[in-house]
């Protein structure tokens, strides 16, 4: 089967089928902070680490949603990484609420004050991270036209781990469950790894 993304059977594929062919996806729980100071919480499945030392994170929106606008505003937002065990508040977080309503009380969540950025993290998330905005642009096409999707890099200035999944200086993946988004309505969950050093002996890519 081949076809053009633009000249898709529907009859064939009546679903997008690319958001299950790259998947899994992590997702970014981005929360955020408005200048009225109501707290944001969505979640992007566009979204991962892009670079190290410095250490930066993207996520992409359709549309400048709260989150983004609230990103604007105050140049400040958190990670929070999305478990298994969260996974039906993850999915409420993804309704549209005005903007001065809060997907914390919406999905019943408490929220935990991050140290070096406002917007808070959710208290139940074993790890997040406090990031301060670098970029927001619009993404082009091949054609340069405007897409209507837009990308957000920060730079994370702060991280928190629940020390519960740290054994021997390492954070066991296979523990926190890590929630990832695959296609259509699915989502998988890290519950098993495998560790396969590289080349040369070296384990970790920095320490």
């Amino acid at each position: 089967m081949f076809y053009a993304p633009d000249d898709r059977d529907r009859t064939l594929l009546p679903h997008n089928p690319l958001k299950a062919i790259v998947a899994p996806r992590p997702i970014g729980w981005i929360s955020s902070l408005s200048p009225a100071g109501v707290a944001n919480l969505a979640p992007y499945s566009f979204f991962n680490l892009v670079s190290e030392s410095p250490d930066i994170v993207m996520f992409s929106s359709t549309g400048v949603k709260d989150t983004v606008r609230n990103i604007l505003d105050t140049g400040e937002f958190v990670c929070n990484l999305a478990s298994r065990e969260l996974l039906a508040q993850v999915n409420l977080t993804s309704a549209a609420l005005p903007r001065e309503e809060s997907e914390f009380d919406l999905a019943g969540l408490e929220t935990a004050p991050s140290r070096l950025v406002k917007p808070p993290r959710v208290a139940a998330a074993p790890c997040a991270l406090e990031c301060a905005l670098v970029e927001v642009r619009e993404l082009a096409g091949r054609s340069g036209a405007p897409t209507g999707h837009w990308l957000v890099f920060g730079e994370i200035v702060g991280i928190h781990i629940d020390e519960a999944f740290v054994e021997g200086g390492v954070l066991r993946i296979e523990k926190l469950n890590s929630l990832a988004r695959c296609g259509y309505f699915d989502y998988a969950a890290v519950e098993e790894i495998h560790t396969l050093p590289r080349p040369g002996g070296q384990s970790f890519t920095s320490a």
